[in-house]
């Protein structure tokens, strides 16, 4: 009882991290499932998709309605990552795919990820971010006239079609990952949506959260036939990481959730640790 109670609260911050800063959900989830839950490797994968595909996309909502998702972005990165994550998935049915296997996958993620993280946190941020076009409607001045891709409108034409080509390749990519080692992808989905789309932090947050909510269901529905799920802890699992987003997300509006990725970064390094050693 012990560990079901301590589970479900550690949910909570499975949902503060996605609403927070946009990811982290399954680098968190699929540990907590495992090593406090008890569940196999694979059950653990494909029930944090589910959960964070569902909390991500309750995590958008508000992100949505303060004008934080950009849907032309994710109309591009999208499909291609959803093929991807589904692809993964049954990949990952393969007989020579073994779950020591993929949990040293994961530990490798994790570790990649919580190095993006630390770097990303120390990064010294401009004063100022790229103005979205309700903001650029408010805002005449020819000085501060901004497109949605400033970086991209720096850049030679065709320097600027390979962009927009690279952000539905690493679509794929990340969807692979997602599906494979029920990573949601956000360490990646992220950078790409600033630097490849040009899109300010919180509109790239919000943003990624409905990439992931889709990227997660087409790797669930991979899964689906390989494990046996426990509905009743993924209904509960779900909802206390769901009181966790809504929360993130508030909280996103109020505080700048770069001053906690560093802390966030090296949070996940420790656990991919611990998974990497028991393994």
């Amino acid at each position: 009882m012990f560990r079901f109670i301590l589970g479900h609260v550690l949910a909570v911050g499975i949902g503060l991290s996605l609403g927070l800063i946009g990811g982290g959900g399954s680098i968190l989830a699929v540990p907590i499932l495992m090593y406090v839950i008890g569940l196999a490797p694979k059950t653990a994968i494909a029930m944090s998709l589910a959960i964070v595909g569902i909390v991500s996309a309750i995590g958008a909502i508000p992100h949505g309605l303060n004008g934080n998702v950009n849907l032309r972005i994710a109309a591009i990165f999208t499909p291609p990552a959803m093929v991807g994550a589904y692809l993964g998935a049954r990949l990952a049915s393969l007989p020579i795919i073994s779950e020591r296997f993929q949990i040293l996958c994961f530990g490798v993620i994790m570790v990649l990820a919580s190095l993006l993280t630390i770097r990303k946190g120390r990064r010294v941020v401009p004063p100022t971010e790229p103005l979205s076009i309700a903001e650029q409607s408010q805002n005449p001045d020819p000085d501060l006239d901004q497109t949605l891709d400033p970086i991209l409108d720096q850049q030679p034409k065709q320097n600027r079609w390979r962009s927009m080509l690279a952000v539905p390749l690493q679509g794929l990519g990340v969807g692979v990952l997602t599906g494979f080692v029920g990573v949601g992808g956000g360490f990646l989905i992220i950078p790409a949506l600033v630097l490849l789309g040009g899109l300010p932090m919180k509109e790239a947050i919000g943003t990624s959260l409905v990439i992931i909510t889709l990227n997660s269901a087409s790797g669930f529905l991979g899964y689906l036939g390989q494990v046996e799920l426990d509905w009743k802890l993924l209904a509960s699992f779900t909802l206390a990481a769901s009181c966790g987003t809504i929360a993130g997300a508030w909280l996103n509006q109020k505080i700048d959730a770069r001053h906690l990725q560093t802390g966030f970064g090296y949070f996940v390094l420790v656990v991919a640790g611990f998974v990497l050693f028991q393994r």
